[in-house]
């Protein structure tokens, strides 16, 4: 084993404890909490609620890395962050991925956590909250999921044999401009692909691909914290994606697919006006 492949491995370590350890307050929270309106503001919009919980968990994983990794710097959802230095590793942080989904105590809400240096994602974990599995990645090692009783499975994307015979997965953002241009957009490519799912969570969605659960994803407006760690994933079962920087916030549309898939995904994505960002 190389140097970096240690440096990975125990960065996957720490990734998939922090995120097994905020998944498991979030868990608790979501059985305590009985009025949100006590414990709810908005962000973007009316619309897109952060609640306590999220900020919550978001302080929990930064003193648990800062007592692990107490030269890194992190990127939260909830309070930002500082930029790298050279060299310098990065976490970047969904607190609650599916923050309306764990409102409604819909089953679709994560705890998102990737690790990151110079500009290329490292490693990645993706805490499934309700059903209690995680899925976690490091660069040119694989991915795996681990459920509840112990048990680790390799994740391999399917191979689909076109666009027509895949389950396409996407979401929609919190402004009600965007919501109309993706509402358009998706009405397009809904007679190209076997049906189309929205579940809430960016960060699943992508794990849901890198597990076979669905055959493709394509999202417009998506922050870093929502796709780092699951694109990661994705990528080590086998995906195609595209590339975009975590520097970068809101970045053209998110898309991951098989290799066989892929070029097709693109065209039709484009052919239906959703390369490049939609309006705010």
């Amino acid at each position: 084993m190389t140097e970096l492949d240690r440096e990975l491995s125990d960065l996957r370590d720490i990734a998939c404890f922090v995120a097994e350890s905020a998944s498991s307050l979030v868990r608790q929270r979501r059985r305590m909490i009985k009025d949100w309106s006590a414990v709810t503001d908005t962000k973007s919009s009316g619309v897109d609620p952060v609640t306590a919980v999220d900020r919550e968990s978001e302080l929990h994983i930064r003193r648990l890395l800062r007592a692990l990794r107490p030269n890194d710097v992190v990127l939260g959802e909830e309070e930002g962050g500082t930029t790298a230095a050279a060299d310098q590793v990065q976490w970047v942080v969904d607190p609650i991925d599916g923050t309306v989904n764990f409102m409604y105590d819909f089953p679709s809400y994560a705890v998102s956590i990737a690790a990151v240096r110079d500009g290329e994602m490292l490693v990645g974990a993706v805490a499934d909250v309700p059903h209690r599995k995680l899925y976690s990645a490091a660069r040119g090692a694989g991915a795996t999921v681990l459920h509840a009783d112990g048990t680790s499975v390799p994740l391999s994307v399917n191979k689909p044999e076109n666009l027509g015979k895949s389950l396409l997965a996407t979401g929609f953002g919190y402004s009600a401009v965007r919501r109309a241009a993706q509402g358009q957009f998706i009405a397009a490519m809904l007679p190209q692909v076997r049906d189309i799912r929205r579940a809430g969570s960016a960060a699943l969605d992508l794990c849901m691909l890198a597990a076979g659960n669905i055959d493709a994803y394509v999202e417009h407006g998506l922050q870093p914290w929502d796709w780092a760690a699951g694109l990661l994933i994705a990528q080590e079962a086998g995906a195609r994606t595209t590339t975009p920087s975590i520097s970068e916030a809101l970045p053209g549309p998110i898309i991951a697919a098989p290799s066989t898939l892929f070029d097709e995904l693109v065209g039709a994505v484009t052919a239906a006006g959703g390369q490049g960002q939609l309006p705010e």
